[in-house]
């Protein structure tokens, strides 16, 4: 598996929250449609400076249904539960497996928990 991009990423101090439109004067028809951008850092990462993006280059995961150009996010202060998905070291290569799937003799190293796989559906 190749990797086009990963790196830390800087958690936003604020969450996602609607707020009130603060305006003098006549209030406009779209006052209640005045919100903050979603911010998918604050949606989908708790650790920050754990947290990495990969990107799978090619479809060898199409059972675990990651496919080709899929980013995954990957938060490496989670410790794997039975059903995790997680990324791991085996023989100096990345590999994706399930914790439940990995044989016990084998020797690997879990590298992080998978806790989101971004598709791109066009």
């Amino acid at each position: 598996m190749e990797t086009f991009a990963s790196g830390k990423i800087k958690r936003l101090k604020n969450k996602h929250a609607p707020q009130v439109s603060q305006q003098t004067g006549f209030p406009s028809a779209a006052t209640h449609y005045t919100e903050q951008r979603i911010s998918l850092d604050n949606e989908l990462i708790t650790n920050s400076d754990a947290t990495f993006f990969v990107r799978i280059v090619g479809d060898e995961f199409l059972n675990h249904a990651i496919a080709h150009n899929d980013v995954l996010i990957i938060d490496r202060s989670l410790a794997p539960v039975r059903h995790s998905l997680v990324l791991l070291v085996k023989d100096g290569a990345f590999a994706i497996a399930r914790v439940s799937e990995i044989n016990k003799k084998n020797t690997c190293q879990i590298w992080g928990v998978i806790t989101y796989i971004i598709h791109d559906v066009r």
